[in-house]
Protein backbone atom coordinates (compact mmCIF):
# COMPACT_ATOMS: atom_id res chain seq x y z
CA UNK A 1 0.00 0.00 0.00
CA UNK A 2 0.89 3.60 -0.53
CA UNK A 3 3.10 5.44 2.47
CA UNK A 4 3.68 8.78 3.00
CA UNK A 5 7.44 8.42 1.94
CA UNK A 6 5.85 7.00 -1.82
CA UNK A 7 3.82 10.25 -1.64
CA UNK A 8 6.41 13.02 -0.75
CA UNK A 9 9.10 11.53 -3.39
CA UNK A 10 6.67 12.07 -6.02
CA UNK A 11 5.44 15.75 -4.70
CA UNK A 12 9.02 16.59 -3.68
CA UNK A 13 10.05 16.25 -7.31
CA UNK A 14 7.76 18.20 -9.18
CA UNK A 15 9.12 21.09 -7.20
CA UNK A 16 12.79 20.12 -8.26
CA UNK A 17 11.61 20.21 -11.85
CA UNK A 18 10.83 23.94 -11.58
CA UNK A 19 14.10 24.68 -9.02
CA UNK A 20 15.68 26.92 -11.13
CA UNK A 21 13.07 28.72 -12.33
CA UNK A 22 13.20 32.80 -11.95
CA UNK A 23 9.47 33.91 -10.14
CA UNK A 24 8.64 35.21 -13.44
CA UNK A 25 9.02 32.25 -15.55
CA UNK A 26 6.52 30.03 -13.30
CA UNK A 27 3.68 33.09 -14.53
CA UNK A 28 3.51 32.96 -18.04
CA UNK A 29 0.92 31.09 -20.97
CA UNK A 30 1.78 31.43 -24.36
CA UNK A 31 -0.74 29.89 -25.78
CA UNK A 32 -4.08 28.17 -24.46
CA UNK A 33 -3.02 24.54 -25.04
CA UNK A 34 -0.13 25.26 -22.67
CA UNK A 35 -0.25 26.32 -18.67
CA UNK A 36 1.76 28.29 -16.54
CA UNK A 37 4.30 26.21 -14.12
CA UNK A 38 2.50 27.76 -10.86
CA UNK A 39 -0.61 26.23 -12.52
CA UNK A 40 0.47 22.91 -12.79
CA UNK A 41 2.31 23.32 -9.42
CA UNK A 42 -1.25 24.41 -7.79
CA UNK A 43 -3.19 21.98 -9.72
CA UNK A 44 -1.93 18.86 -8.60
CA UNK A 45 -2.06 20.42 -5.22
CA UNK A 46 -5.56 20.47 -5.17
CA UNK A 47 -6.31 17.04 -6.64
CA UNK A 48 -5.26 15.68 -3.08
CA UNK A 49 -7.02 18.14 -1.58
CA UNK A 50 -10.54 18.07 -2.82
CA UNK A 51 -9.93 14.02 -3.43
CA UNK A 52 -8.95 13.07 -0.46
CA UNK A 53 -8.31 15.74 2.31
CA UNK A 54 -11.94 17.11 1.56
CA UNK A 55 -13.96 14.21 0.85
CA UNK A 56 -12.25 11.83 3.70
CA UNK A 57 -10.66 14.20 6.86
CA UNK A 58 -13.26 15.67 8.19
CA UNK A 59 -10.47 17.56 10.61
CA UNK A 60 -8.81 19.11 7.24
CA UNK A 61 -9.23 22.55 7.00
CA UNK A 62 -9.22 24.22 3.14
CA UNK A 63 -6.26 26.27 2.70
CA UNK A 64 -8.10 29.01 0.51
CA UNK A 65 -12.03 29.01 -0.76
CA UNK A 66 -11.23 30.82 -3.90
CA UNK A 67 -8.71 27.70 -4.97
CA UNK A 68 -11.30 24.97 -6.18
CA UNK A 69 -12.29 28.12 -8.99
CA UNK A 70 -8.56 28.53 -9.78
CA UNK A 71 -6.95 25.60 -10.15
CA UNK A 72 -9.81 22.91 -10.95
CA UNK A 73 -8.98 21.84 -14.68
CA UNK A 74 -11.55 20.05 -16.69
CA UNK A 75 -13.56 18.21 -13.62
CA UNK A 76 -17.49 19.62 -13.79
CA UNK A 77 -18.57 17.66 -11.20
CA UNK A 78 -16.47 19.94 -8.77
CA UNK A 79 -18.37 22.89 -9.96
CA UNK A 80 -17.53 26.36 -12.05
CA UNK A 81 -13.30 26.99 -13.21
CA UNK A 82 -11.25 29.70 -14.35
CA UNK A 83 -11.17 29.35 -18.15
CA UNK A 84 -8.01 27.42 -19.20
CA UNK A 85 -6.39 30.40 -21.38
CA UNK A 86 -6.99 32.89 -18.43
CA UNK A 87 -4.54 30.77 -16.29
CA UNK A 88 -1.73 33.13 -17.18
CA UNK A 89 -3.73 35.81 -16.12
CA UNK A 90 -3.55 34.96 -12.53
CA UNK A 91 -0.52 37.07 -11.00
CA UNK A 92 -2.38 36.36 -7.49
CA UNK A 93 -1.99 33.98 -5.54
CA UNK A 94 1.06 34.71 -5.92
CA UNK A 95 4.22 31.91 -6.33
CA UNK A 96 4.99 32.15 -2.70
CA UNK A 97 1.57 31.73 -1.61
CA UNK A 98 1.25 28.83 -4.04
CA UNK A 99 4.03 27.01 -2.87
CA UNK A 100 2.45 27.52 0.78
CA UNK A 101 -0.41 26.07 -0.88
CA UNK A 102 1.44 23.07 -1.52
CA UNK A 103 3.26 22.88 2.17
CA UNK A 104 -0.63 22.88 3.59
CA UNK A 105 -1.73 19.82 1.54
CA UNK A 106 1.40 18.12 2.19
CA UNK A 107 1.00 18.19 5.87
CA UNK A 108 -2.66 17.55 5.93
CA UNK A 109 -1.61 14.75 4.05
CA UNK A 110 1.04 13.64 6.22
CA UNK A 111 -1.84 13.70 9.19
CA UNK A 112 -3.62 12.21 7.01
CA UNK A 113 -1.69 8.95 6.41
CA UNK A 114 -0.49 8.95 10.27
CA UNK A 115 -4.37 8.09 11.45
CA UNK A 116 -6.17 6.15 8.30
CA UNK A 117 -6.01 2.34 7.49
CA UNK A 118 -5.00 2.69 3.39
CA UNK A 119 -7.61 -0.20 2.27
CA UNK A 120 -7.55 -1.25 -1.27
CA UNK A 121 -10.18 1.62 -2.57
CA UNK A 122 -8.17 4.48 -0.86
CA UNK A 123 -4.65 3.37 -2.08
CA UNK A 124 -6.34 3.19 -5.58
CA UNK A 125 -7.47 6.39 -5.34
CA UNK A 126 -3.59 7.75 -3.66
CA UNK A 127 -2.21 5.89 -6.56
CA UNK A 128 -4.32 7.67 -9.47
CA UNK A 129 -3.59 11.38 -7.30
CA UNK A 130 0.34 10.50 -7.34
CA UNK A 131 0.42 9.37 -11.36
CA UNK A 132 -2.17 12.55 -12.11
CA UNK A 133 1.09 14.67 -10.87
CA UNK A 134 3.71 12.67 -12.56
CA UNK A 135 1.68 13.54 -15.89
CA UNK A 136 1.66 16.94 -15.14
CA UNK A 137 5.51 16.63 -14.47
CA UNK A 138 5.56 15.86 -17.60
CA UNK A 139 3.56 18.53 -18.68
CA UNK A 140 5.27 21.28 -16.76
CA UNK A 141 8.45 20.37 -18.90
CA UNK A 142 6.53 20.43 -22.22
CA UNK A 143 4.94 23.63 -21.04
CA UNK A 144 7.54 25.44 -19.70
CA UNK A 145 9.33 24.91 -23.14
CA UNK A 146 6.83 26.61 -25.35
CA UNK A 147 6.31 29.24 -22.94
CA UNK A 148 10.09 30.08 -22.83
CA UNK A 149 10.89 28.83 -26.37
CA UNK A 150 9.19 32.95 -27.06
CA UNK A 151 11.94 34.42 -25.24
CA UNK A 152 14.60 35.72 -27.49
CA UNK A 153 17.20 35.01 -24.80
CA UNK A 154 16.58 31.36 -24.91
CA UNK A 155 16.97 30.66 -21.73
CA UNK A 156 18.67 27.12 -20.21
CA UNK A 157 16.78 26.41 -17.30
CA UNK A 158 17.10 22.08 -17.50
CA UNK A 159 19.36 19.73 -19.08
CA UNK A 160 16.87 16.61 -19.27
CA UNK A 161 19.40 15.13 -22.32
CA UNK A 162 16.41 15.83 -25.00
CA UNK A 163 18.48 14.29 -27.59
CA UNK A 164 20.06 11.54 -27.69
CA UNK A 165 21.22 8.93 -30.10
CA UNK A 166 19.71 5.86 -31.18
CA UNK A 167 21.74 2.89 -32.70
CA UNK A 168 19.12 0.83 -33.51
CA UNK A 169 18.83 0.03 -37.05
CA UNK A 170 16.45 -2.43 -38.91
CA UNK A 171 12.76 -3.56 -39.02
CA UNK A 172 10.91 -6.45 -36.76
CA UNK A 173 8.83 -8.49 -38.35
CA UNK A 174 5.61 -10.00 -36.45
CA UNK A 175 3.62 -12.61 -37.80
CA UNK A 176 0.32 -12.62 -38.39
CA UNK A 177 -2.04 -13.78 -35.20
CA UNK A 178 -4.23 -13.41 -32.08
CA UNK A 179 -2.47 -10.83 -29.69
CA UNK A 180 -3.79 -9.66 -26.13
CA UNK A 181 -4.07 -6.00 -26.00
CA UNK A 182 -4.59 -4.17 -22.56
CA UNK A 183 -3.09 -4.55 -19.12
CA UNK A 184 -2.76 -7.08 -17.14
CA UNK A 185 -1.40 -7.58 -13.67
CA UNK A 186 -0.53 -5.85 -10.43
CA UNK A 187 0.85 -2.02 -10.52
CA UNK A 188 -0.97 0.92 -11.56
CA UNK A 189 -2.89 1.51 -14.85
CA UNK A 190 -5.40 3.44 -16.12
CA UNK A 191 -8.80 3.33 -17.30
CA UNK A 192 -8.17 3.58 -20.75
CA UNK A 193 -5.91 0.61 -20.82
CA UNK A 194 -8.75 -2.00 -19.20
CA UNK A 195 -10.80 -4.46 -21.36
CA UNK A 196 -7.80 -6.54 -22.14
CA UNK A 197 -9.34 -8.22 -25.25
CA UNK A 198 -7.57 -9.93 -28.36
CA UNK A 199 -6.97 -8.50 -31.77
CA UNK A 200 -6.03 -10.05 -34.93
CA UNK A 201 -3.07 -8.56 -36.47
CA UNK A 202 -1.99 -9.56 -40.66
CA UNK A 203 1.77 -10.17 -40.45
CA UNK A 204 3.53 -6.70 -40.28
CA UNK A 205 7.17 -4.80 -39.59
CA UNK A 206 7.77 -2.38 -37.24
CA UNK A 207 11.27 -0.32 -37.30
CA UNK A 208 13.71 -0.82 -34.36
CA UNK A 209 14.44 2.98 -34.25
CA UNK A 210 12.52 6.13 -34.55
CA UNK A 211 13.26 8.71 -37.09
CA UNK A 212 16.10 10.68 -36.89
CA UNK A 213 16.32 14.59 -37.27
CA UNK A 214 18.88 14.05 -40.28
CA UNK A 215 16.15 12.14 -41.90
CA UNK A 216 13.49 13.67 -41.02
CA UNK A 217 15.70 16.99 -42.91
CA UNK A 218 15.62 14.85 -45.63
CA UNK A 219 12.26 15.02 -46.32
CA UNK A 220 12.30 18.91 -45.84
CA UNK A 221 14.75 18.72 -48.20
CA UNK A 222 12.95 17.11 -50.93
CA UNK A 223 9.66 19.16 -50.48
CA UNK A 224 7.90 17.39 -48.55
CA UNK A 225 6.34 20.11 -46.89
CA UNK A 226 4.97 21.57 -50.41
CA UNK A 227 3.73 17.98 -52.13
CA UNK A 228 -0.10 18.03 -50.60
CA UNK A 229 0.15 14.32 -52.14
CA UNK A 230 1.85 12.89 -48.97
CA UNK A 231 -0.53 15.08 -46.64
CA UNK A 232 -4.02 14.41 -45.23
CA UNK A 233 -6.22 17.00 -46.53
CA UNK A 234 -7.12 18.27 -43.21
CA UNK A 235 -3.37 18.34 -42.77
CA UNK A 236 -2.61 20.23 -45.73
CA UNK A 237 -4.76 23.09 -44.68
CA UNK A 238 -2.95 23.07 -41.62
CA UNK A 239 0.36 23.43 -43.23
CA UNK A 240 -0.84 25.88 -45.31
CA UNK A 241 -2.66 27.97 -42.93
CA UNK A 242 0.80 28.31 -40.87
CA UNK A 243 3.00 28.37 -43.17
CA UNK A 244 5.41 25.41 -41.92
CA UNK A 245 8.25 23.86 -43.30
CA UNK A 246 10.04 22.25 -39.77
CA UNK A 247 9.44 21.10 -36.55
CA UNK A 248 7.93 22.88 -33.80
CA UNK A 249 11.41 24.98 -32.49
CA UNK A 250 13.86 24.60 -35.30
CA UNK A 251 15.18 27.52 -36.70
CA UNK A 252 17.70 28.25 -39.54
CA UNK A 253 20.53 31.06 -39.39
CA UNK A 254 22.87 31.85 -40.98
CA UNK A 255 22.52 28.42 -43.08
CA UNK A 256 22.26 26.42 -40.27
CA UNK A 257 19.48 24.44 -38.86
CA UNK A 258 19.50 25.06 -34.47
CA UNK A 259 16.73 24.34 -31.99
CA UNK A 260 15.25 25.50 -28.33
CA UNK A 261 15.90 23.11 -25.88
CA UNK A 262 15.25 23.79 -22.09
CA UNK A 263 18.94 23.57 -21.83
CA UNK A 264 18.72 26.65 -24.33
CA UNK A 265 19.66 27.11 -28.13
CA UNK A 266 21.26 24.12 -29.33
CA UNK A 267 22.70 22.91 -32.67
CA UNK A 268 20.46 20.33 -34.16
CA UNK A 269 21.67 16.52 -33.01
CA UNK A 270 21.27 14.90 -36.26
CA UNK A 271 21.69 11.31 -35.10
CA UNK A 272 19.15 11.69 -32.46
CA UNK A 273 15.20 11.60 -33.02
CA UNK A 274 12.90 13.65 -34.19
CA UNK A 275 11.05 15.11 -31.76
CA UNK A 276 7.85 17.87 -31.73
CA UNK A 277 6.26 16.73 -35.05
CA UNK A 278 1.85 16.36 -35.27
CA UNK A 279 0.20 13.28 -36.35
CA UNK A 280 0.29 15.38 -39.59
CA UNK A 281 4.06 15.81 -40.19
CA UNK A 282 4.30 11.97 -38.90
CA UNK A 283 1.69 10.71 -41.59
CA UNK A 284 2.98 12.37 -44.51
CA UNK A 285 6.67 11.90 -43.34
CA UNK A 286 5.38 7.76 -43.09
CA UNK A 287 3.90 8.41 -46.99
CA UNK A 288 7.13 9.81 -48.21
CA UNK A 289 8.52 6.61 -46.95
CA UNK A 290 6.55 4.40 -48.63
CA UNK A 291 5.44 2.87 -45.12
CA UNK A 292 2.82 4.33 -42.49
CA UNK A 293 2.40 4.97 -38.94
CA UNK A 294 1.25 1.91 -36.68
CA UNK A 295 -1.82 1.38 -35.24
CA UNK A 296 -1.56 1.32 -31.47
CA UNK A 297 -2.55 -2.69 -31.32
CA UNK A 298 0.17 -2.75 -33.45
CA UNK A 299 2.51 -0.80 -31.70
CA UNK A 300 2.01 -2.93 -28.16
CA UNK A 301 2.19 -6.35 -30.03
CA UNK A 302 5.88 -5.96 -31.02
CA UNK A 303 6.96 -3.35 -28.05
CA UNK A 304 9.08 -6.45 -26.30
CA UNK A 305 11.29 -6.12 -29.67
CA UNK A 306 12.51 -2.40 -29.65
CA UNK A 307 13.97 -0.13 -27.33
CA UNK A 308 10.83 2.68 -26.61
CA UNK A 309 11.00 5.81 -24.35
CA UNK A 310 12.54 8.68 -25.73
CA UNK A 311 9.64 10.32 -27.60
CA UNK A 312 5.64 9.46 -27.53
CA UNK A 313 5.16 7.96 -31.09
CA UNK A 314 2.01 8.71 -32.98
CA UNK A 315 0.34 5.40 -33.86
CA UNK A 316 -2.49 5.19 -36.89
CA UNK A 317 -4.90 4.44 -34.21
CA UNK A 318 -7.78 6.77 -32.95
CA UNK A 319 -8.76 6.76 -29.49
CA UNK A 320 -11.40 5.50 -27.90
CA UNK A 321 -12.52 2.55 -25.33
CA UNK A 322 -11.55 -0.96 -25.38
CA UNK A 323 -14.18 -3.80 -24.60
CA UNK A 324 -16.13 -3.42 -21.95
CA UNK A 325 -14.67 0.00 -21.02
CA UNK A 326 -16.25 1.72 -17.93
CA UNK A 327 -16.36 5.18 -16.47
CA UNK A 328 -15.81 5.31 -12.73
CA UNK A 329 -18.40 7.15 -10.96
CA UNK A 330 -18.68 11.03 -9.51
CA UNK A 331 -15.83 13.14 -10.57
CA UNK A 332 -13.30 10.72 -11.20
CA UNK A 333 -14.80 9.17 -13.98
CA UNK A 334 -14.40 13.05 -15.92
CA UNK A 335 -10.30 11.66 -15.58
CA UNK A 336 -10.34 9.46 -19.56
CA UNK A 337 -13.69 8.70 -21.16
CA UNK A 338 -14.92 12.31 -21.84
CA UNK A 339 -11.87 12.71 -24.43
CA UNK A 340 -12.14 9.87 -26.32
CA UNK A 341 -12.82 11.99 -29.32
CA UNK A 342 -11.27 13.36 -32.24
CA UNK A 343 -8.00 12.41 -30.64
CA UNK A 344 -5.21 9.90 -31.62
CA UNK A 345 -3.36 7.87 -29.92
CA UNK A 346 0.43 8.06 -28.96
CA UNK A 347 2.61 4.92 -27.21
CA UNK A 348 5.59 4.87 -25.32
CA UNK A 349 7.32 7.52 -23.29
CA UNK A 350 9.30 10.63 -23.49
CA UNK A 351 11.76 11.72 -21.81
CA UNK A 352 10.12 14.10 -20.34
CA UNK A 353 8.17 11.20 -18.89
CA UNK A 354 8.59 10.75 -14.88
CA UNK A 355 10.39 7.33 -13.20
CA UNK A 356 7.89 4.65 -13.00
CA UNK A 357 5.57 6.30 -15.04
CA UNK A 358 5.94 4.16 -18.05
CA UNK A 359 4.68 0.74 -19.72
CA UNK A 360 3.60 -0.69 -22.98
CA UNK A 361 0.05 -0.27 -22.62
CA UNK A 362 -0.08 3.43 -21.75
CA UNK A 363 -2.51 5.29 -23.95
CA UNK A 364 -1.24 8.63 -24.28
CA UNK A 365 -3.89 10.50 -26.63
CA UNK A 366 -3.11 14.06 -28.07
CA UNK A 367 -5.11 16.28 -31.33
CA UNK A 368 -3.46 15.54 -34.55
CA UNK A 369 -1.84 19.18 -34.65
CA UNK A 370 -0.47 18.95 -31.45
CA UNK A 371 3.12 19.88 -31.73
CA UNK A 372 4.28 21.11 -28.01
CA UNK A 373 4.92 17.40 -26.75
CA UNK A 374 7.92 15.16 -27.41
CA UNK A 375 6.25 13.29 -30.13
CA UNK A 376 8.28 11.36 -32.76
CA UNK A 377 7.64 8.96 -35.37
CA UNK A 378 8.28 5.10 -35.75
CA UNK A 379 7.49 3.14 -38.96
CA UNK A 380 5.81 0.58 -39.94
CA UNK A 381 4.52 -1.49 -43.35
Amino acid sequence: MINFEQFKSVRGLTEKLSENLETEDFVIQATEKVSPTKWHLAHTTWFFETFILQELDPDYTEFHPDFNFLFNSYYNGKGDRTERDHRGLMTRPTVRQVFAYRDHVNRGMKRFFEKTEIDQHLHDLLALGLNHEQQHQELLLTDLKFNLSLNPLYPAVLDCQEYQKSNHKGWVKIEEGLFDIGFEGEGFSYDNEHGRHKVFLESYEIAKSLVTNGEYLKFMEAGGYQDHNLWHSEGWDWVQENELDKPLYWQKQNGEFYYYTLNGFQPIAWDAPVAHVSYYEASAYAAWKGCRLPTEFEWEAAADHFDWGQRWEWTNSAYLPYPRYAKAPGAIGEYNGKFMVNQMVLRGASIATSPGHSRKTYRNFFSTPSRWQFSGIRLAK
